[in-house]
């Protein structure tokens, strides 16, 4: 399975997803943020995800704490734990995001001050 055989779909401004593995027991998602974009900052009530950073540098922020991964490191985040991605490079970044259960029915919005 990679990006070029896994069913593709857009996300926020212009990002992409391509699903690796769709479960419900667990999900693998190939996804790619354009420069300047940003994920909504939210938290899953079950899922425990692993974002894990295949190509450039991204931030997350995790219950208010700012992590910069580069390229080859990753991070969990635990179930109701508000957090976000977010390019603020001048590049494309593309990472890894395992989620187990999936996230399917289980994204709730936080709407607080942009980082």
């Amino acid at each position: 399975m990679s990006k070029e055989t896994g069913e593709h779909y857009i996300w926020g401004s212009n990002c992409d997803g391509w699903h690796l593995l769709k479960q419900e027991d667990l999900s693998i998602i190939h996804e790619r943020m354009p420069p300047g974009t940003e994920e909504a900052r939210h938290y899953h009530n079950k899922s425990r995800q692993f974002f894990f950073i295949l190509y450039g540098k991204a931030i997350i922020e995790i219950n208010g704490e700012i992590h910069e991964l580069n390229q080859l490191e990753g991070i969990e985040i635990h179930p109701q734990t508000p957090h976000q991605i977010l390019n603020r490079t001048s590049n494309d970044i593309e990472f890894l995001v395992i989620s187990q259960p999936t996230t399917i029915g289980d994204r709730i919005l936080v709407h607080e001050e942009k980082l």
